[in-house]
């Protein structure tokens, strides 16, 4: 399997996990799986909630407005992402994060509208920057493990003022990095943690632990350190990208954040040909903001192929 098919993977892994979460959102756990037990093509991507049935939510939304930002731009230009979150946050997308929609509508410029919400709040660890990492973490795999690490903090920085959010999108990147190279991304943990920030080491240690379940979690996992632990969790203990998602939408809550976050693991792992097409050939990514523009699956291809480049 080449780079390009794992990219692709991590991408459309990633969009997919959250269209099947979420119309599971905020329900109990093992609602999918109750409801669908046996694979039942045509029906588990199945909509609710708001949600047409392949419908992408804010998580993809927003890492889609990343990538096109970093192809257009040639790089990361932190104002012009920012723009374009703020652009889309104004175009009364069908969801966003509470905290998300307050950094972007603030009125504060690009570099301190997060911080000035942290300052006021002190509360920004939520999971609203590790859900669109997917694309930055593929551009950026190629830099090496720092330079992805620290990419990861500054897009995460732009609307989440806790460094807990940072470093949980840090690691987050480094897995996928590992992934892209054909490697497990479960051996990727360690060295990501040493490169993690000493306040935050020994929280991401506790929830990255071979021995931790998600029934452990002491936040709902809305927060980030649940949130990865969470997708880590259903990596770790399962043998495809399918099982790994069932298990994470089956775990209740922010289903569809938790299920993108394990899908771009698990599609970075597996590969774009583990992916269910009967999962994958209804997914669209509509932009609030953009003109109307609904990416179906040939654009995400599209877009994944060339952030891999």
């Amino acid at each position: 399997m080449n780079r390009t098919q794992r990219a692709a993977g991590a991408v459309i892994g990633s969009a997919v996990g959250d269209a099947l979460g979420a119309p599971f959102e905020f329900g109990p756990a093992g609602a999918f799986s109750a409801r669908f037990p046996v694979a039942d093509p045509g029906r588990e991507m199945c909509g609710g909630g708001g949600w047409d049935p392949g419908e992408a939510t804010d998580d993809t939304q927003m890492a889609v407005l990343v990538a096109e930002s970093l192809l257009e731009c040639g790089g990361l230009d932190l104002p012009d992402v920012f723009a374009r979150f703020q652009r889309w946050a104004t175009s009364e997308p069908k969801d966003i994060g509470l905290q998300t929609e307050d950094v972007l509508t603030n009125g504060m410029p690009w570099d301190l509208a997060a911080a000035v919400h942290f300052q006021v709040n002190r509360y920004a660890a939520g999971n609203g920057a590790l859900m669109r990492a997917s694309t930055p973490a593929v551009r950026f795999a190629r830099d090496g493990r720092e330079a992805t690490m620290d990419a990861a903090r500054r897009i995460a920085a732009l609307t989440h003022g806790d460094r807990a959010a940072w470093e949980g999108t840090a690691i987050f990147h480094e897995l996928v990095r590992v992934a892209l190279e054909g490697a497990d991304p479960l051996t990727a943990i360690p060295g990501a943690l040493a490169l993690v920030h000493p306040d935050h080491r020994r929280r991401y240690a506790t929830v990255l632990a071979a021995d931790w379940h998600p029934d452990r979690a002491t936040e709902f996992n809305g927060a980030v350190w649940p949130c990865l632990g969470s997708a880590v969790w259903a990596l770790r203990t399962t043998t495809s990208y399918e099982d790994a998602i069932r298990a994470a939408v089956d775990l209740g809550g922010d289903t569809d954040t938790v299920a993108a976050v394990t899908g771009g693991l698990a599609g970075a792992y597996y590969g774009l040909d583990a992916i269910p097409t009967r999962w994958a050939d209804s997914l669209h990514v509509p932009l609030p903001g953009f003109s109307g523009r609904v990416l179906t699956l040939p654009q995400l291809l599209d877009l994944a192929h060339r952030l891999a480049v």
